[in-house]
């Protein structure tokens, strides 16, 4: 997710989206233990001191790496001067450049994306009114990139998805219609119908918002959650995902 406030991505469809990161600050708690009197201990009866344990060797760093690495790159396909679907580049880390390589082509607006655990399949919202979710093979058949299909989202303007880590639920945020979506992976990397599908329709907007705006669905850093986003009801959703099912089910909010 971008950091900072996008601008406006303008008017299209009757909605437009900014997208923007908070971070949260922690405090650190003290506690004090009140003195109380010790009892001398003559200097001959005092136990020796241990001696001080070893300190531990600081692990090496890890090498940097020099093999160029993969990009793929998210588009918008139906504005002018857009792109005509996923980008594909090449990145070399020790010169720093970026190499063009093609296009994944035959995906309608693919924003934001993710990739599967195993790398083998990346997922892409089509950030449309009728939102959509499309699969693609990475390095298919003949080597090239297969679209495996698309599967409606049940809300508008989707703008970002994640994988569950057990790479069996695909979790993402429409944002035009404050809704959070589940849909299954099958063991093709391909996707199923959604399982469930919940608006955010309390509380009531923030200001200068008219509806809620779903941005963000990950999973918790424990892995025992996941977390809706929500721009316009300015609330953060914590729900336990039914792993069997795909199912949700609200367990608290943070405003």
């Amino acid at each position: 997710m971008s950091g900072g406030t996008e601008p406006a991505r303008g008017t299209r469809d009757g909605w437009s989206r900014r997208r923007f990161v908070g971070a949260a600050a922690g405090t650190a708690a003290t506690a004090s233990v009140p003195a109380r009197a010790m009892t001398a201990v003559p200097v001959e009866s005092a136990p020796a001191p241990e001696p001080p344990a070893p300190t531990p060797a600081p692990e090496p760093a890890p090498a940097a790496p020099t093999t160029p690495r993969r990009l793929l790159l998210g588009t918008y396909t139906s504005v002018e001067g857009g792109g005509t679907g996923i980008g594909l580049a090449t990145y070399d880390p020790v010169s720093g450049r970026v190499t063009r390589a093609g296009t994944v082509p035959g995906v309608a607006d693919p924003s934001y994306l993710a990739a599967h655990p195993d790398g083998r399949t990346l997922y892409a919202v089509n950030e449309r009114e009728d939102g959509g979710v499309t699969a693609i093979r990475l390095d298919g058949e003949g080597g090239g990139h297969q679209v495996l299909g698309t599967r409606g989202t049940g809300g508008a303007a989707p703008c970002h998805l994640s994988v569950h880590p057990s790479g069996r639920w695909l979790l993402l945020a429409n944002y035009g219609s404050g809704s959070v979506a589940v849909h299954p992976i099958d063991t093709s990397g391909a996707l199923g119908e959604r399982t469930d599908l919940v608006t955010h329709s309390s509380p009531a907007p923030g200001p200068g918002q008219q509806g809620p705006h779903a941005h963000q669905f990950v999973t918790s850093p424990d892995g025992g959650h996941v977390l809706a986003v929500d721009l316009g009801t300015d609330t953060v959703y914590t729900y336990r995902l039914d792993t069997g099912r795909g199912t949700l089910t609200e367990v608290s909010r943070a405003r």
